[in-house]
């Protein structure tokens, strides 16, 4: 498809037509020779005398080059261009929350990685989250950290370098010794209210049970449900351990099932890793958006058509003149 930008700089072709009805003839005075007896030295060449001024007349091929000379500049004034077909494409875009449990039993070393070691807890979670906070683009990622109080460590932002340093900075036990599922649901809830988007998910991490929480984990996961907010939960240690050492996996599971969510085991950081690819996957929505047509400036086109007639009627006029002087 091609277009103009400026459809009324097409207006100025009647501007030489107007012109020239308006504006006055050009007279210009030019020397003549006085010669005596005019009349017999008229008659003697068979020259044939009349009185008035001499018009110089265009040639019909000059007034055609000089027609399309004016047709193509006002058409180059008017910037032609060619839309390409439209592109469409599809993001993904989200508000995702991050609930990262920071309680003491976090800092056992007993998380197996990749390679067969063992690391601290919070440092193999470290390092998966990490990993999927930088493979973000469209999404928006905020973190809660939790312990025996819960508290919003990143709003939602989409500054991913800021994200990955403030969760680099979590330690072990800074929000509190214990485990506060329900108060960690709660924030988020309170965090999304401000949040626009529809897709609102929250991937809560945790290696214990609820311990004293103000609000009961599956009360929270209930207003979750009704707030359209889904929760993923992953739970990682020992179901049978004791004390702050025990996970509750029961109840994590409850949680992801009122709240439209799913819930996984994390063994280690390979299965850690691939729980946030499928979470990824099964909560990625797809919304469509239609780019900007590609402009191809044709601008060119009549410039070249106007230069190349104006070489023409130089050539001819040169290729005129010679035959005159010839002749």
């Amino acid at each position: 498809m091609i277009l103009f930008k400026h459809l009324w700089v097409f207006s100025l072709l009647l501007l030489p037509i107007i012109l020239v009805w308006l504006l006055p003839t050009f007279k210009q005075k030019s020397l003549a020779i006085r010669i005596p007896f005019f009349a017999l030295a008229a008659d003697a060449i068979g020259a044939k005398a009349s009185q008035g001024a001499k018009v110089n007349q265009k040639s019909l091929l000059t007034w055609l080059f000089a027609g399309i000379i004016w047709i193509s500049l006002v058409t180059a004034l008017a910037q032609p261009m060619q839309l390409g077909a439209t592109i469409k494409s599809s993001t993904i875009s989200r508000d995702i929350m991050l609930a990262i449990d920071l309680s003491g039993s976090m800092d056992e070393p007993d998380f197996p990685t990749d390679n067969g070691e063992t690391i601290q807890r919070l440092q193999g979670v470290k390092q998966v989250v990490s990993q999927y906070i930088s493979d973000r683009k469209d999404d928006r990622i905020g973190l809660i950290v939790f312990g025996t109080q819960a508290y919003l460590q990143v709003p939602f932002t989409q500054d991913l370098t800021s994200a990955e340093q403030l969760l680099n900075e979590t330690q072990v036990a800074m929000a509190g010794p214990h485990t506060a599922i329900g108060d960690a649901i709660g924030l988020a809830l309170k965090t999304f209210e401000a949040s626009k988007v529809d897709d609102k998910i929250l991937i809560l991490l945790t290696d214990g049970a609820d311990t004293g929480s103000r609000m009961s984990p599956l009360n929270a996961a209930q207003i979750a449900k009704q707030s359209n907010l889904r929760i993923f939960t992953i739970g990682i240690g020992d179901e049978h351990g004791e004390g702050q050492y025990r996970v509750d996996f029961s109840t994590l599971k409850k949680i992801a099932s009122t709240a439209d969510g799913e819930f996984y085991q994390a063994q280690n950081s390979q299965a850690l890793t691939n729980i946030y690819q499928q979470i990824d996957q099964i909560a990625a929505v797809e919304t469509p958006h239609t780019k900007t047509r590609k402009e191809t400036s044709l601008v060119h086109f009549p410039l070249l058509i106007a230069l190349s007639c104006l070489v023409l009627i130089l050539l001819v006029q040169v290729l005129t003149h010679r035959e005159q002087s010839n002749a």
